[in-house]
């Protein structure tokens, strides 16, 4: 059998307009740490991949959380930015600790956030499931599975 080759997943990355405001969601709401933000060099490789106006001046903020380190990132695109196309094509989806917490925290700051729906998963277990539209139009869905009792 041949070997693998190497592949390690690093992040996540969402474009919003503000990181202060996307703040509100992803590190009060949602629980991440900030572990860094910085201003994007003139050539940040950014510009080219999400096909960016160079003269749009962006931030950079990456994202902790407790057990994983700058596994999530928000590049930060003043101004007007095209409504996200439906169907979405992305989403991060994320294990929380308090559903119901999370829920009206988004709600709170005006995010869209979607009926839940019981999760069944491959392996038989039940839990919940949220769909939350922060305020940039990215997906996150949340979920939590009690613990076998």
């Amino acid at each position: 059998m041949a070997d693998k080759p190497y592949l390690r997943f690093q992040r996540a990355n969402y474009l919003v307009k503000d990181i202060d405001r996307a703040l509100a969601l992803y590190r009060d709401v949602l629980g991440f740490e900030v572990a860094f933000t910085k201003d994007s060099p003139d050539d940040s490789y950014s510009y080219p991949v999400f096909e960016i106006d160079r003269s749009n001046k962006m931030r950079f903020c990456v994202l902790s959380t407790e057990s994983q380190v700058r596994v999530m990132a928000l590049t930060e695109v003043p101004g007007e930015m095209p409504p996200v196309p439906f169907p979405r094509r992305s989403a991060i989806v994320l294990e929380v600790g308090d559903v119901e917490a999370v829920c009206a925290g988004a709600q709170a700051l005006g995010c869209q956030v979607y009926e839940e729906e019981e999760l069944h998963t491959h392996d038989g277990r039940v839990g919940q499931e949220v769909g939350i539209v922060d305020l940039d139009g990215n997906l996150v869905v949340i979920y939590k599975i009690p613990a076998a009792g």
